[in-house]
């Protein structure tokens, strides 16, 4: 684990900070498009056209063309050119990032995860987990993972209905991949009567997963998640994952605003879980196990409260939480024994 340099770590601070502004101040402005008029029945009608959509390119009706409608198409040219500046300035941040040596998402992800993020995934509660969660949380960290990180394996997880209310907002997430022309397709379960949870590339190794908390027993057939239009795998454990996540930027080119999961909980989620695979996923263990002891490492030097709270909210989970992370603390590199020390303290 490598420290990034200050100057990296105030300029990440910084694209956070805009990057946050720009996504509440989402408006018509930020979409990308183009006036036109047309005839119809004699008279004419103003359209905007933009490529902006999960559906592809679209047409939107402004109105006829009067003084009001005019007014209308000249606030959005007046507002979309600073919009643009704001786009631009993340955009530089994004490149001084690239040279100082920030924790960058391989190009090809960082499509997938802009076009759900304008899609609007994560504002509906989408939380992006997995080796690119991680990537971001080194950024959040001010660290440089040394472990492997080449993945082009997309995790969502979802709850089925949300808890906050919003309105009535809602996302096509089948929509949203095929409309980035990338070649997703949605991939056959076990079961072919049950409904795809995932969405690969035929002949590469790009996937899109979406999954959700298993509530109770019913941990195998797909839940609905209704505001994404599409269904998820039920998984154990990934509510843990959902009660406290951050809003962080994925950077590539440009930035994307995505929610991850707590770092801490992140860390003991992957022991937990390391314990659960079968012994065909062995290569998946050690890389759990190697993002748990990295993400350890850096937060029992920088934030140990975190991992206090984190592994005390398990503490309160009932047995079986309990004994697979005592299972996957013991199996941490003897070098983080005040680690598995603290952690084993706080679980009865």
């Amino acid at each position: 684990m490598q420290r990034q340099p200050q100057e990296i770590q105030t300029l990440y601070a910084e694209l956070s900070e805009r990057l946050a502004a720009y996504e509440a101040a989402r408006s018509f402005s930020t979409l990308k498009g183009s006036f036109a008029t047309k005839r119809v029945s004699g008279a004419s009608y103003w359209y905007f056209k933009t490529s902006a959509s999960a559906s592809g390119q679209r047409e939107y009706s402004v109105g006829p063309d009067t003084p009001a409608t005019r007014a209308v198409i000249e606030a959005y040219q007046k507002d979309r050119a600073a919009v643009v500046e704001v786009e631009s300035n993340i955009a530089r941040l994004c490149a001084m990032l690239r040279q100082g040596g920030a924790m960058m998402t391989d190009t090809v992800s960082a499509k997938v995860i802009s076009g759900l993020g304008s899609a609007g995934v994560f504002r509906l509660g989408g939380v992006l987990v997995g080796t690119h969660a991680y990537i971001a949380l080194g950024n959040v960290l001010g660290v440089r993972w040394q472990s492997s990180l080449s993945t082009q394996d997309i995790d969502i997880l979802a709850r089925p209905v949300l808890e906050v209310a919003i309105g009535e907002v809602e996302a096509d997430l089948p929509a949203t991949l095929e409309s980035l022309n990338m070649g997703f397709l949605p991939a056959p379960g076990l079961d072919p009567r049950r409904p795809e949870t995932s969405f690969v590339v035929r002949g590469k190794t790009l996937r899109v997963d979406l999954l959700t908390p298993a509530q109770g027993r019913r941990t195998g057939a797909p839940v609905r998640i209704p505001r994404l239009k599409a269904s998820a795998q039920p998984l154990e454990f990934l509510d843990y994952l959902l009660e406290a996540t951050v809003d962080v930027p994925i950077i590539n080119g440009g930035a994307t605003m995505v929610k991850v999961p707590d770092p801490a909980r992140f860390a003991l989620h992957k022991l937990i879980v390391s314990m659960d695979r079968p012994v065909a996923f062995q290569a998946k263990v050690a890389k759990d196990r190697q993002q748990a002891a990295e993400m350890i490492e850096v937060l029992m030097q920088d934030r140990p409260g975190d991992i206090e709270l984190a592994a005390e909210n398990i503490n309160a989970r009932g047995p079986g939480w309990r004994k697979r992370l005592k299972e996957g603390v013991a199996r941490l590199p003897d070098t983080l024994a005040d680690a598995k020390q603290k952690i084993l303290g706080l679980i009865s």
